[in-house]
């Protein structure tokens, strides 16, 4: 199947309904080449959007994405890219990181320059900072929209009322307001996306969606079943976190009971996990993170399974990993 393009939220960008993400890899895991070669692979199967962040190896994620994108011949009306504002890149001094004024502008040049790109297509305030009035970022970001160096603005693991606060403050001073969210998304974790932003899918301002996370780091793939593999993303020291996040024993059972739902379908599992996310109407887009080719290719061949996935075959899944109450 021909990549598929959704409409981000209610604004008239168009994203393609699967994405490619630097998170862990780039900078880190896999070298230039191969993050090259999964890039052309993304970009050749219509994939038009690239997400990054300062924080993704301390910018080098970023280095390395912009060393990619200035060798190549595509034209840059024909790709997007993001970087997102938070936890700073590199020192951590007291205005190296949140989302104050200072932080966000100076923050937001480092990244062009990393990218070596002109303007950032989508701009995301990579978590909510308690230390900074929101009016002060919403401000900040509307400056950023009229100086040219960004698109649209949004956010990523913001509360409902988070985002409703923004939206409300950029109302009421006739700014320009968040126009997407970056939520986690998968069978794992479904309360925020089904749940808390019900309202604000279909209010008049809309928000759209950039899935982080649909294989929720590797463990909806099945590889983690017995064990963790040697080189496989749990087995780096500094996510030692989502390692012990997935050791309950009750939850791979029901992981193995997918898995055997997938092998009746005749797909791999983590092809199944992912069109199971695009099946939402409120996802834009779903960022797959890939440090192979191969993988890549795999997991871009979940779009030719959406329309397989029918009201008893979801009705299952849902019996397995419950939706939202």
């Amino acid at each position: 199947m021909s990549m598929q393009y959704r409409r981000l939220g209610k604004s008239g960008l168009k994203v393609s309904a699967l994405s490619y993400g630097a998170w862990v890899t780039f900078g880190s895991q896999v070298d230039d080449g191969v993050a090259d070669a999964c890039m052309s692979c993304a970009y050749d199967a219509g994939v038009n959007f690239f997400d990054n962040a300062e924080a993704y190896a301390d910018g080098a994620a970023e280095e390395v994405m912009g060393r990619i994108l200035k060798a190549k011949d595509w034209r840059r009306d024909s790709y997007l890219v993001s970087s997102k504002v938070f936890f700073g890149a590199g020192p951590r001094g007291p205005n190296q990181t949140g989302l104050s004024r200072k932080h966000v502008m100076e923050a937001c040049e480092a990244a062009l320059r990393r990218l070596q790109l002109d303007y950032l297509d989508l701009y995301f305030c990579h978590r909510p900072d308690p230390e900074t009035p929101i009016e002060e970022t919403v401000r900040a970001m509307n400056t950023l929209i009229e100086q040219g160096k960004v698109l649209y603005w949004g956010t990523s693991e913001w509360s409902a009322r988070e985002i409703e606060e923004a939206k409300a403050v950029a109302d009421k001073r006739n700014l320009i307001g968040p126009t997407m969210e970056q939520p986690q998304y998968n069978l794992l974790f479904r309360n925020r996306m089904e749940g808390e932003y019900t309202e604000l899918f279909t209010s008049p301002e809309g928000l759209g969606t950039t899935i982080w996370s649909p294989l929720a780091s590797g463990f909806l793939t099945g590889k983690y079943l017995d064990g963790v593999p040697e080189g496989s993303r749990l087995s780096q020291p500094h996510l030692a976190w989502l390692k012990d996040r997935f050791s309950d024993a009750s939850l791979r059972d029901r992981v193995r009971e997918l898995k055997s739902l997938a092998d009746e379908m005749g797909t791999p599992l983590n092809r199944l996990a992912i069109a199971w996310c695009l099946k939402n109407p409120h996802v834009s887009t779903v960022i797959l993170g890939a440090s192979r080719v191969e993988q890549l290719k795999d997991n871009l061949s979940a779009l030719d399974l959406v329309d397989q996935l029918d009201a008893g075959l979801m009705a299952r899944i849902d019996t397995l990993f419950p939706a939202a109450g």
